[in-house]
């Protein structure tokens, strides 16, 4: 497995990371994770070198974040970092931001999630969540331990990553869908350059 510096963290990640929004599931039903099977294939991947394991809320109908934390067992929980995402499209009030972070930790059986990100930041996200306190309050929860790095994903266009990017001085990591074909797409590759400019760590989805 090749290593990467992690933008400014101080931390090499490995080149490919274990995404389990898609895993193999029963009957076509992708709520009905095939977790037998799924918790061979992630931890064959960390077996391989892989460090880093992305998850979020809503995947194969919430049961991805749990199934993580199957897989991460028998000692495979010291090998990575856990990267999930906060819903932020069922934040309504400042108050849920500890609410869901609570019911993350409990998923996934960890006190410290290293990687925590509002999830689809957007042009209309990105302001009611910031007006709600999410910045101070991403603030808090790294400074008790519950989180060790803050980051958002994204989906618009490169204006409004950008508008995210300036708006807050303490980012610490995005991601962002971006690949051969679509270098152009939402943020695109000036997107990402612009985000290694300001010393922002990048994960491509």
């Amino acid at each position: 497995m090749k290593y990467r510096p992690f933008g400014k963290l101080g931390w090499d990640v490995s080149a490919l990371g274990f995404g389990a929004m898609r895993l193999p599931v029963i009957e076509k039903d992708q709520s009905k994770i095939d977790e037998s099977e799924a918790i061979r294939m992630i931890r064959h991947a960390i077996d391989q070198g892989v460090n880093y394991v992305d998850t979020a809320w809503p995947y194969h109908g919430g049961n991805s974040e749990p199934l993580v934390a199957k897989a991460l067992e028998d000692g495979y929980r010291e090998k990575v970092k856990i990267a999930t995402k906060m819903p932020s499209w069922l934040i309504q009030k400042a108050e849920d931001f500890d609410h869901y972070l609570n019911l993350q930790q409990e998923r996934l059986q960890t006190d410290c999630i290293e990687f925590y990100m509002a999830h689809g930041l957007n042009k209309t996200r990105w302001p009611a969540l910031k007006e709600m306190g999410l910045l101070e309050w991403a603030e808090k929860a790294k400074a008790d331990g519950r989180i060790e790095f803050f980051g958002f994903s994204f989906h618009d266009d490169y204006d409004a990553f950008k508008d995210i990017i300036d708006g807050y001085d303490k980012w610490d990591f995005c991601q962002v869908q971006y690949n051969y074909v679509d270098t152009d797409f939402q943020a695109g590759r000036r997107g990402v350059k612009y985000a290694a400019e300001r010393d922002v760590a990048v994960i491509v989805m």
